[in-house]
């Protein structure tokens, strides 16, 4: 299934990167001496294992799937699973008012688990700079991959956590211990773009294995960095300014990465979501996913492993990460085949009369549509484990089937070798389309959003039935140049990203970049708890919930050095 990629083995034994106590209880049979880390082959073993770093998380400290923290915390999904008081600490971030800094897993695991990604690439950086040029000629290259591994850590600890403390390779313990966390926003931004733009300056066009970085991630993700960085925001994340220089770099940096010709849209959304299809033409930096490698389970994802069909015969757990009335409502479009943006909320919708976007049900499990794009299997309210708390709509995009040769069930869990995307062509046409608006140049916006919607209108080749109908009635179509504002074109760029990357976890950073998380959610909230009777506590507090927590045992660790975000 997967071929001339990096392979992610465990050689994170090689690296002490645990505090975990059965670790210090184990005796090893055999020790490593340092001088065993300064081969060629010791030295390309470590960056290896820092490419796996960034995909070692798990499923109560998750560091590439955001399900609970960007699509539960948003309007896109509820919790699920068995009621409220399953898994806890996730109903807490939904109702936004229950977070507190001493919930242990997910918001502390988290942390514990993205630093030890850090840690890894600080590891191997040190060992490469120490070997000469003369002995490892790839030696600027995979510098370049490290820094890129580490900035994308940094990255995600920064959307999660805000106030996070960065240091480098050259930092001693002593030092790390007295770094802080207090750095300003645009320092912080700098540092992390400082990574990623050594890699992009330092990497090669091309790479011979598919997992690694290349130029094109690298400026991608600088965009993404810079995209963030340009909504200066108040103490409460308001935007007061929108840097005009920051989205023009967004601009030219996308732009180099749409005209190198390497990436396009594939033809069907649901490439994306697909085994069969991944290291596509979409792919831009994927974390890398084995099974039958030769270990004993392979090398799979298990983040995702609760949010699969709890009733259904082929899983039987655990129903969590169910899509929300609000979302499976905003998939509906006008007679014009255009989202109803100002009406789409006010009732329930009727997908069986009703018109809507294609990508719903390449998104929700919906009674009687194909699930996962078997007609053989439709989805049934019988497979959800709580509808009366939960509603009986289901997530769809991160699971796989149970006959796929990339699924793998561990007890009650499950676990799959499908890659997860970190960034795809259609997150870079998206970042050029927002700048543009941005720069108040909305005209160049329009085509690279009607891509996107044209791709949508186009991914129907899985959805049919067994009788070979539609599940749903589908109308997409491009916006016309005619009324197209500045205003509404934001309007449009916001709602399209929300249906493209529609549960995948972006939208609660969006909301959160844009300044408008505090309106967006609480009208959300509104609205969904005379639907959902468990949200009828939920309060989102502006200056206070863009942001989760300092764990407070990383405050305590370091005798109140950092210090806690507002509100907390």
């Amino acid at each position: 299934m997967k071929t001339k990629i990096l392979f992610i083995t465990a050689l994170a034994g090689l690296i002490s990167v645990s505090s975990c106590k059965k670790a210090l209880d184990y005796t090893p049979k055999g020790a490593l001496k340092s001088t065993d880390l300064t081969s060629p082959t010791a030295v390309e073993g470590l960056v290896t294992a820092a490419y796996a770093g960034i995909g070692n998380g798990d499923m109560i400290g998750p560091i590439y799937s955001n399900w609970a923290y960007g699509s539960v915390r948003s309007d896109d999904a509820y919790k699920g699973g068995g009621g409220t008081g399953d898994v806890g600490e996730i109903d807490a971030m939904e109702h936004y008012n229950l977070v507190n800094p001493s919930l242990d897993a997910f918001i502390s695991r988290t942390w514990k688990n993205l630093f030890k990604s850090i840690s890894r690439a600080n590891v191997a950086l040190r060992a490469v700079e120490a070997i000469s040029d003369a002995q490892f000629p790839n030696k600027k290259i995979r510098i370049a991959e490290l820094r890129f591994l580490r900035a994308h850590s940094y990255f995600i600890m920064k959307r999660l956590y805000k106030q996070v403390p960065i240091f480098d390779e050259t930092a001693t313990a002593d030092q790390i211990l007295k770094t802080s966390n207090t750095l300003s926003d645009e320092d912080a931004w700098n540092k992390i773009a400082d990574d990623f733009q050594y890699a992009v300056d330092n990497l090669p066009a091309s790479q011979p294995e598919l997992a690694r970085a290349n130029k094109y991630a690298a400026e991608a993700y600088l965009a993404k960095v810079r995209l963030y960085q340009a909504y200066v925001q108040d103490a409460s994340y308001h935007v007061t300014n929108i840097d005009q220089t920051r989205l023009q770099q967004v601009v030219d940096l996308t732009q180099d990465v749409i005209a190198s010709g390497k990436y396009s849209l594939s033809p069907d959304i649901a490439d994306n979501f697909l085994p069969e299809t991944e290291n596509g033409p979409e792919s831009i930096f994927a974390i890398q996913f084995t099974i039958n490698d030769g270990t004993t389970d392979g090398r799979l994802n298990f983040e995702d492993g609760l949010n699969y069909p709890h009733g259904a015969p082929q899983y039987g757990c655990c129903g969590f990460h169910a899509v929300s009335q609000n979302l499976v409502n905003a998939f509906t479009t006008d007679v014009n085949g255009l989202p109803n943006f100002d009406t789409f909320n006010n009732s329930i919708a009727d997908l069986s009369t009703q018109t809507v976007d294609v990508r719903i049900d390449h998104t929700v499990g919906i009674d009687g549509h194909p699930y996962k794009y078997d007609p053989t299997k439709p989805f049934s309210n019988s497979w959800v484990r709580d509808p009366g708390v939960y509603g009986n709509f289901h997530t769809m995009r991160s699971q796989q089937l149970a006959t796929s040769s990339s699924y793998f069930k561990l007890g009650p869990f499950m676990g799959t070798a499908k890659n997860v995307d970190v960034l795809r062509y259609d997150d870079v046409l998206l970042m050029q389309a927002e700048a543009y608006i941005e720069l108040n140049q909305p005209a160049k916006a329009l085509p690279l959003i009607n891509q996107i919607r044209i791709r949508a209108a186009a991914s129907t080749g899985r959805l049919k039935k067994l009788d070979g109908t539609f599940p749903s009635n589908y109308n997409v179509q491009p916006y016309t140049a005619a009324n197209w504002t500045q205003a509404y074109a934001r309007k449009a760029l916001q709602w399209e990203r929300r249906l493209e990357f529609a549960t995948e976890g972006d939208r609660f950073f969006d909301l959160v970049r844009w300044g408008i998380a505090e309106p967006t959610l609480n009208a959300y909230i509104n609205v969904e708890k005379g639907r959902r009777s468990f949200l009828n506590t939920a309060k989102f507090t502006a200056g206070r919930d863009e942001y989760l927590p300092i764990p407070q045992s990383e405050i305590q660790f370091t005798n109140g050095l950092y210090k806690q975000n507002p509100g907390y």
